[in-house]
């Protein structure tokens, strides 16, 4: 799937200014504990949260995840903004939970994160 599909899908609006929405991506992890996503790293994967502090961009580049969106419409700081453009991570805000964004994508087929 598209970033510029997932944008649609959950109202996001992009807080990167490099965003290639044409990006794609295959599965998605959803959590507010980067040890659960550290634990089911997968390529081209998506990381939606709630959390908006730097470690989500540490974990995000440790396993080179190039999208991370953050959920109920939460503002990340300067640092971890800094970091997303450092390390040319694509960082989107949705307003929607994190509970219905994941539902959404999945529902339109964006697979779980967590399996092989």
């Amino acid at each position: 799937m598209r970033i510029c599909e997932i944008m649609e899908l959950l109202s996001a609006k992009p807080l990167t200014e490099d965003c290639d929405e044409s990006l794609e991506v295959s599965c998605a992890c959803a959590s507010d504990m980067m040890s659960d996503v550290l634990a089911f790293p997968k390529e081209h994967m998506a990381l939606l949260t709630g959390l908006i502090n730097p470690q989500v961009m540490r974990t995000a580049d440790m396993l080179d995840i190039r999208l991370v969106i953050f959920v109920r419409g939460k503002q990340p700081g300067a640092e971890t903004m800094a970091m997303a453009r450092e390390t040319g991570i694509t960082v989107l805000a949705t307003p929607l939970t994190l509970y219905i964004a994941s539902g959404i994508l999945y529902l339109h087929g964006l697979r779980d994160g967590t399996k092989g």
